[in-house]
């Protein structure tokens, strides 16, 4: 995804953002507060600070390492929780900025196939809903696979996320072979010369060698239509889920090839620092975050306006 260039939607945007990180900001802002309200920055409450992070779903990694640097620059004097605050949302944009990469469509393609994998619940068809509708008024022809078979709900939620957007849907019933509908989805995509083919698929992690098997099929056949399909495959992420989102990207590295993250429900919890600890760990692409359930809420990740949310509100 581009990053957006009309001043006044990205000032509506920042605030939405606040707004949802609202309950993370205030975990660690009024942490802050309590512990550097008039106190010095001493190695006791540089361990309460790490511990406050650890806390905030930002891990012990990155935590340690942003201790580290707060130690080094202002070690045994005074400090402010200002101070503190903003020091902290430089050092995380710093740790988010090499992974504020947006997905830009290959024009070559014809169309661009993302593979979009997640667990179930995890807002991922919804999430396919609103990249359609993002990359419409970006001006890009869309088309839309309702590959999760396995869910009649998600074929359906898909199909009038379609209509939303005024996106074509390649769909069948439901217990249809996947791979063989994303195949038919990227000849009818390709014959019409689309820019971006999203593939839906399913996200039962409790059989994972059933999952497996079949997320490698859909990628098998693709490539006999376009031998460098699928083009980009992004993992939807529940922020809620907090660090058990890690494990979830050490599960599907295993089984497809990731270029990116799109994390979701930011504004349902304070575990927004998890988006953090998934930067600092594995280094792949935020594609996008979402932080309400409007298309317009699910938007290209900025990661200087993200630490400054997150960490001052």
């Amino acid at each position: 995804m581009a990053d957006e260039t009309n001043e006044k939607a990205s000032g509506g945007w920042l605030a939405k953002l606040k707004r949802g990180l609202a309950k993370s900001s205030a975990k660690l802002s009024d942490g802050i507060t309590g512990i550097f309200t008039k106190r010095r920055l001493d190695t006791a409450s540089l361990e309460e600070l790490e511990e406050l992070l650890i806390a905030a779903d930002l891990g012990p990694s990155v935590a340690a390492k942003l201790a580290e640097a707060l130690r080094r620059r202002r070690f045994e004097k005074d400090i402010a929780p200002e101070a503190v605050r903003a020091a902290l949302a430089e050092d995380i944009a710093q740790i988010l900025a090499p992974v504020a990469r947006g997905l830009a469509p290959d024009p070559a393609a014809r169309p661009h196939v993302v593979l979009v994998v997640g667990v179930n619940g995890s807002g991922k068809t919804t999430t396919i809903g609103k990249l359609a509708q993002y990359w419409k008024t970006q001006g890009k022809t869309v088309w839309l696979a309702a590959g999760d078979t396995f869910r009649a709900a998600a074929i359906e939620q898909l199909q009038i996320w379609g209509q939303r957007a005024g996106v074509p849907v390649v769909a069948r019933e439901s217990g249809s072979d996947s791979a063989s509908l994303a195949f038919e989805a990227l000849e009818a995509a390709k014959a019409a010369g689309a820019d971006l083919l999203l593939i839906d698929t399913a996200g039962r992690l409790h059989n994972k060698a059933n999952l497996m098997a079949e997320l490698a099929k859909i990628a098998r056949v693709l490539k006999k239509l376009d031998p460098a399909a699928p083009q980009d495959c992004l993992l939807v992420l529940d922020a809620t889920t907090g660090q058990n989102a890690l494990a979830q990207v050490e599960t599907f590295r295993q089984i497809v090839p990731l270029t990116g993250l799109v994390v979701t429900k930011l504004d349902g919890t304070a575990r927004g620092g998890v988006v953090v600890a998934l930067a600092e760990k594995f280094g792949l692409p935020v594609v996008a975050v979402g932080v309400g359930e409007g298309a317009e809420d699910l938007r290209p990740f900025e990661a200087a306006a993200f630490a400054q949310s997150l960490v001052e509100g």
